[in-house]
């Protein structure tokens, strides 16, 4: 699985564990290689992965709204 083959947060839902992880690795690569060439905050949005994954898993974005306090937080969603 590769991370431009997300087309909505539904898509999810059919990953297992191992895909899971996998698409945590691809997002922190992707964050950093993005981050490097025009800046801004890298170590918040690395520390948020996991947590924004298992939000798009558990509830049902858009439908459920999901609030980040944080603007620099919500690079990853």
């Amino acid at each position: 699985m590769e991370l431009n083959e997300i087309r909505d947060p539904a898509f999810l839902k059919t990953l297992n564990n191992s895909q899971l992880k996998d698409l945590a690795e691809q997002i922190r690569t992707f964050l950093i290689y993005s981050l490097s060439k025009t800046g801004g905050h890298l170590a918040s949005n690395l520390g948020i992965v996991e947590l924004t994954i298992a939000l798009h898993y558990v509830f049902d974005s858009p439908k459920d709204k999901i609030i980040f306090d944080v603007g620099h937080q919500s690079y990853v969603h």
